[in-house]
């Protein structure tokens, strides 16, 4: 990996845990559906670190979700379970 991946990584996981932790504030304050936001981001960024390690970026949240599937889901890298549970914080987002 080139020092500009290994940096947008370390970025992207810093973006994941923030998010992280601000899905804990809106959930301990009651605001739910920004909790539900918060949480995909976090998911998102994570998601996002991981597929730079394997050659692939994107900001698109459709190409990402694909990229998952296929690159990491389907071969077994990462449990179906969280390829769900991705696409259930995708769909509710909003």
């Amino acid at each position: 990996m080139t020092p500009e991946e290994q940096a947008l990584v370390q970025y992207r996981l810093e973006r994941a845990s923030e998010a992280l932790d601000e899905a804990e504030l809106l959930f301990e304050s009651g605001h739910l559906r920004t909790y539900v936001n918060r949480l995909y981001y976090a998911c998102f960024y994570a998601v996002s670190a991981l597929l730079v390690t394997k050659g692939f970026s994107t900001s698109k949240h459709a190409h990402l979700r694909a990229l998952l599937h296929k690159e990491l889901i389907r071969p077994g890298i990462i449990p179906l379970e969280y390829g769900q549970l991705f696409d259930l914080l995708f769909n509710n987002r909003q």
